[in-house]
């Protein structure tokens, strides 16, 4: 099967620190290239993911747009979905068409695939983020029996616009390497907890650090800040007039509520971390904390934290419920009192069994499995509701 798979302008695949979704894609990428599909990747010019073909607006990512006024960020999405859609017209004009696009870019992509009708190859387009943000858009879109999607959770699913509900062809959890070694020992922990994620009020990063302080557990934080990954960057952002990072919200936020609180011993920010830095640190860190206050959709962290061996304490809302097995693999919460009191119990976790969870359940095959499952889906309502047949030359699934 040829696949396009759109990971959008933002970030590199793999990413070298922060990017959920860039992970999830490198993730199912490999995948499906191992069982024999061809992959054509359209991200960023410095994605360093082994595939077929890689297609891209920028020569690197523009996460530090995200967030930013309107009029500076509308641009960037349409201008990557240009090259998508350049990139579709010049293979089909090869005769060699994509058999379906796997989409990751929110609204944008979607909206233009849909508007290409007839035209435009069978697409699933998976939803990675909060529904609700865009509820106007969702409420009314219609994919013309071409585009479809794939849910991340049944609670993103069940909380989505009846419209949109109606198009969505499956839920599909989210993945992560689970081939590392063995779990480490509890003897063998740091004493710190970590946060691993973007450093913004959704979050709840200020519950993490009033609750770590609370039980006397030293907090780790890293994650970037506004699209900068760390204090050197903050800092030259700020330094610089016109910088769209000294209106971004998220460091408004993060200056006023949680920098003037980390002190270096109790609670440190070590800005994002990837590769084999972040491995470690998942691996020995006591737990992973998620004292969310959103309804978390996907939650790619959470995975990464199980299949490292690690505990979670986490606020029992959106994915995280079906994701953590309260008493076993970690501590769910309903308030800011119950998440200080699970950060006293983490010792009652077995890291062994966080980590057969996460290898039974989020493994990469896993994940897969369910794509392909979606991705037959797809072809079959895309013919049967599709105003027309597909192109000439569109290739069946394997």
């Amino acid at each position: 099967m040829k696949i396009l798979m759109d990971a959008g302008p933002w970030l590199p695949v793999p990413p070298p620190g922060y990017g959920g979704l860039e992970n999830v894609v490198a993730t199912l990428t490999a995948e499906l290239r191992a069982r024999g599909h061809a992959v054509v990747l359209a991200s960023v010019g410095d994605s360093t993911l082994p595939v077929d073909g890689l297609v891209s607006a920028f020569p690197s990512g523009r996460f530090e747009q995200l967030g930013g006024p309107y009029p500076q960020v509308v641009g960037t999405a349409h201008a990557h979905e240009q090259v998508v859609l350049s990139t579709l017209a010049e293979h089909a004009l090869a005769g060699e068409p994509f058999d379906l696009v796997h989409s990751h870019v929110e609204v944008v992509g979607p909206a233009l695939l849909a508007g290409l009708g007839d035209a435009a190859p069978p697409t699933l387009a998976t939803l990675h983020w909060d529904t609700g943000r865009n509820a106007d858009f969702w409420s009314s879109f219609d994919g013309r029996g071409r585009v479809w999607f794939a849910g991340v959770s049944d609670t993103q699913v069940a909380q989505a616009p009846p419209r949109l509900r109606e198009q969505v062809a499956g839920v599909v959890p989210l993945s992560v390497p689970v081939d590392g070694p063995p779990p480490v020992p509890r003897t063998d922990r740091s004493g710190s907890v970590l946060v691993l994620a973007r450093l913004c009020e959704p979050k709840g990063i200020d519950t993490a650090l009033r609750a770590c302080r609370a039980a006397g557990v030293p907090l780790v934080l890293a994650g970037p800040v506004g699209g900068l990954p760390d204090r050197e960057s903050l800092e030259q952002a700020l330094g610089t007039p016109g910088h769209p990072a000294r209106s971004h919200p998220d460091v408004s936020w993060f200056l006023e509520h949680v920098d003037p609180h980390l002190d270096g011993v109790h609670a440190r920010w070590i800005g994002s971390v990837g590769g084999a830095a972040k491995e470690e640190l998942l691996r020995t860190s006591r737990a992973v904390l998620f004292p969310i206050r959103w309804e978390e959709p996907g939650g790619t962290a959470v995975c990464e934290a199980l299949a490292a061996g690690t505990p979670v304490v986490a606020m029992a809302r959106g994915c995280l419920p079906s994701l953590v097995d309260d008493g076993r693999t970690g501590l769910l919460a309903t308030d800011e009192e119950g998440f200080t009191a699970a950060l006293g119990r983490i010792g009652e976790i077995d890291p062994e069994d966080c980590a057969a969870e996460a290898r039974r359940r989020f493994a990469p095959a896993v994940m897969a499995d369910g794509y392909e499952r979606l991705y037959a889906t797809t072809l079959d309502r895309a013919r049967t509701r599709g105003r027309l047949p597909f192109p000439r030359g569109q290739r069946a699934l394997r």
